[in-house]
């Protein structure tokens, strides 16, 4: 499946599938973004998530679940997004039936998880509220990503900050 196979994508059922399945986790990438107020448009959701054995697995379940695949790989490589996987990898780039999933275990320029997961805000994205990385965090993890979009995204961000209430 690629991208453009998803051309309407909104990430409330992955979102929905990760909250119900007791999935801890915080939404990062161009969806963070969006959730603070920027027009970015993104084709993914991109999430971290808890390293604690017992949240591998409910991810793991959930990915099974979704019959997560790995996005850009021959069908024939086998692969089971389960906790065994999740346990070995920092990455994982998916596929799902309810559209292109992206786990960063440990997100570059990323605090850490108990701080990502600490000074996460609660935000509605499409009817669910789930936790979504400080503009603070996200900041540094675009600037450690470092890609052109990254940028653009630093920019709008700031002035969203400096354009908000509390900025």
């Amino acid at each position: 499946m690629l991208v453009a196979d998803w051309p309407d994508f909104r990430p409330s059922r992955l979102l929905r599938a990760l909250a119900e399945g007791d999935v801890e986790f915080v939404v990062i990438g161009g969806y963070a973004a969006i959730a603070h107020g920027s027009p970015r448009l993104t084709n993914d959701l991109d999430i971290s998530y808890s390293p604690e054995p017992a949240n591998l697995e409910a991810l793991g379940r959930v990915l099974v679940g979704m019959d997560a695949t790995l996005r850009g790989v021959a069908d024939d490589v086998p692969f089971v997004a389960d906790a065994d996987t999740l346990r070995q990898v920092e990455l994982l780039t998916l596929d799902t039936r309810h559209g292109p999933l992206d786990l960063l275990a440990a997100p570059g320029g990323g605090p850490g998880w108990a701080a990502l997961r600490r000074d996460a805000v609660e935000v509605d994205l499409d009817g669910i509220t789930v936790p979504v990385a400080s503009l603070d965090h996200l900041k540094t993890m675009k600037r450690a990503a470092g890609r052109p979009q990254d940028f653009l995204d630093i920019d709008e961000l700031e002035a969203i900050e400096r354009l908000s209430p509390d900025g």
